[in-house]
């Protein structure tokens, strides 16, 4: 069984969500880790855990983040995290799609991450990396995400659907399995 480690230094976790259904707000975590174990070169047996520090949340905003982080949002104080533990990786036509159960704030529910392998190469300190990037898309409402404002047309403050975007890079352990 071979073990790999996320890199947080080439690795983006990020997210968007519209904002009065006219633009689109963008947000990513500055802090996570996630660890891979795998026996197979095409990954299907890859069991995949993630946890993201949810106070470290940034949108360029600190406003907005400190009311992300409030209980009207996230209440990083009772759920300082969110995570993933993946259930089942299927290698669908020319991509993945990895299935799992998302935990936030304190609700566990499945999702679907639509995935692609970019492929792997060595770096300057001898590290064998791998690339892979992943889309899903999730209902905030279903995790207890429910604040919203009216805008001054009607419309939502807020749009529901979340996009969540990952491209990330993981080390293989030198004492693992070749």
């Amino acid at each position: 069984m071979r073990t790999f480690i996320i890199d947080p230094l080439h690795s983006e976790i990020g997210f968007k969500i519209k904002h009065l259904m006219i633009s689109t707000v963008t947000g990513s975590f500055g802090k996570f880790n996630a660890k891979m174990e795998s026996s197979l070169d095409d990954f299907t047996d890859a069991k995949i855990s993630f946890t993201a520090d949810v106070n470290s949340l940034s949108t360029n905003i600190s406003d907005r983040d400190f009311h992300l982080k409030s209980p009207d949002f996230f209440d990083t104080e009772r759920f300082p995290n969110i995570s993933f533990e993946s259930t089942k990786v299927e290698n669908i036509d020319k991509g993945y799609e990895v299935l799992g159960d998302l935990t936030i704030k304190g609700i566990t529910l499945p999702i679907k991450l639509n995935g692609l392998y970019n492929g792997n190469d060595v770096d300057a300190y001898g590290q064998t990396k791998y690339g892979f990037e992943l889309e899903s898309k999730i209902s905030r409402k279903d995790w207890g995400l429910t604040f919203n404002l009216e805008g001054g047309k009607g419309s939502l403050l807020i749009g529901d659907e979340v996009r969540l975007i990952i491209s990330i890079q993981m080390i293989q352990q030198q004492n693992t399995e070749q």
